[in-house]
């Protein structure tokens, strides 16, 4: 049901992303509700009527971690297309991605809530830190934290 819905919109959904920093680690969440179930992703999702999309940002980013960021920066917007087995497209988002840092103590508060089913605190594949420009590349090498609320 919800696939056939998605196919009726005729324009993309607006979605929210954040890329949680700590150290040298940066938080992902496995989703837990399609179209992405089982999959990890930055904390994030759609953003609601009347909401800007930094506001969307730092709901889901509590709604999902419990965590809540100082500061918000743009990281990057990106088109995510997915097709069905017949090549059609079944869903489709505009993602907004934004970057925040938090403090250790903050890390330790994480926990998986809403629609995320578990959180990861995984290590970038470089250390050279963010700045404007440039978008981190992550591997999943570190143990996992934060079960559901």
């Amino acid at each position: 049901m919800r696939e056939a819905f998605t196919r009726q919109l005729s324009r993309p959904v607006v979605g929210v992303g954040v890329v949680v920093l700590q150290g040298s680690r940066a938080l992902l969440v496995r989703r837990a509700n399609p179209p992405r179930a089982g999959e990890w992703s930055l904390p994030g999702g759609r953003q609601q009527w009347g909401e800007t999309v930094e506001e969307a940002a730092r709901r889901e980013l509590f709604e999902e971690t419990g965590l809540r960021a100082d500061s918000l920066h743009l990281l990057d917007v990106v088109d995510g297309i997915l097709r069905d087995r017949e090549d059609a497209v079944a869903h489709h988002f505009t993602l907004i991605d934004f970057w925040t840092e938090i403090a250790a103590d903050a890390a330790r508060e994480a926990m998986a809530g809403d629609d995320a089913a578990q959180l990861h605190w995984a290590v970038p594949m470089t250390s050279t830190g963010l700045s404007p420009g440039r978008k981190p590349a992550v591997s999943a090498t570190s143990p996992s934290v934060g079960g559901r609320r």
